[in-house]
């Protein structure tokens, strides 16, 4: 089984591996790494008759590739059952989707007092020399520009016109990492930026200033879950590990541990939880998944156009 390492691991351990998983007498041997070393892992035993992995923790958007590539199992759905509680606009054949985010404002309350309610807001030139951006995420703000601008998840082109705009009005700061800007958050250099719900509710519980506002243009998604490689050796444990990931009360655990909402409709919460990190049946029907055929087809030059002519 390969998955990331640090807190993820540890939570996948405590609310899914030890109780359903090796609970059952099945032994699990951990890789535990980023998703590039996977990716090149799995794309290096293709061709062998069996591979080293069963299951695969991934992005959904690198799952795309990886499948785009010929390297994943197309999914036996009445091997788990706990599929069905999927939310729709979360499934694919290849990749069980496990938790889920979505890019939403983040303000602070000290400062502005009424919660933004438009990506619009990222532009308002109250907030110039306020405006915090994370780099890593560059693509979500040339999503996020693209929507501000008329455009959608699969044409950006009246994003890059926004963000020319936000550079040349707001005089955004720029940062490398979740840390720095919420770090930014506390000292109150940022009053409003837009990040992960998940990394917005992580911030606030831990005492930053910071509060999370859906925008009405929607929010876009960001994925994780689980896949079978072709020439997995173990399919039945893999399938077994799967339908655990997705146990109403291992799922509520995770989520409730790690902030991000759940990909199925049944996890188990408190009331007071869900509402914190989960999406309303409304704001659901908003959510902006991206198209990741065109996203990995242009993430290169978009990248390039962002470290020359943004952050330049």
């Amino acid at each position: 089984m390969s998955n990331w390492g640090g807190d993820w691991n540890d939570r996948t351990v405590r609310f899914v591996e030890a109780p359903l998983v090796e609970s059952k007498g099945i032994k699990i041997v951990r890789a535990l790494n980023l998703e590039p070393e996977r990716k090149t892992k799995l794309l290096a035993e293709r061709g062998l008759p069996r591979g080293s992995i069963d299951v695969a923790h991934f992005s959904a958007g690198d799952a795309y590739d990886l499948n785009e590539q010929g390297v994943l199992e197309q999914l036996d759905l009445a091997k788990i059952p706990n599929y069905a509680n999927v939310r729709p606009g979360l499934r694919a054949p290849y990749f069980v989707p496990w938790v889920f985010g979505g890019v939403t404002l983040a303000y602070n309350p000290k400062f502005i007092k009424e919660p933004p309610t438009s990506l619009a807001e990222l532009w308002n030139p109250k907030y110039a020399g306020k405006l915090g951006v994370l780099d890593q995420s560059y693509y979500n703000w040339i999503y996020m520009a693209a929507l501000a601008g008329g455009g959608s998840m699969n044409k950006v082109d009246p994003g890059f016109l926004k963000l020319a705009e936000m550079k040349r009005t707001m005089q955004p700061k720029i940062y490398p990492t979740h840390q720095q800007l919420a770090a930014a958050f506390a000292n109150e250099d940022v009053w409003i930026s837009a990040n992960y719900s998940a990394r917005i509710a992580q911030w606030a519980k831990d005492g930053v200033p910071v509060r999370s506002s859906y925008p009405k243009e929607g929010a876009v998604t960001i994925m994780f879950g689980a896949t079978i490689p072709k020439r997995a050796r173990n399919k039945d444990a893999a399938y077994l590990y799967l339908n655990s990931l997705l146990d109403p009360a291992a799922l509520g655990g995770y989520s409730t541990a790690s902030m991000y909402a759940p990909a199925t409709s049944n996890a188990q919460m408190s009331d007071d939880l869900r509402a914190a990190i989960d999406f309303t049946p409304a704001q659901q029907a908003t959510l902006q998944n991206p198209d990741y055929g065109y996203q990995s087809k242009n993430l290169g030059k978009w990248q390039e156009w962002w470290n020359k002519e943004f952050k330049g």
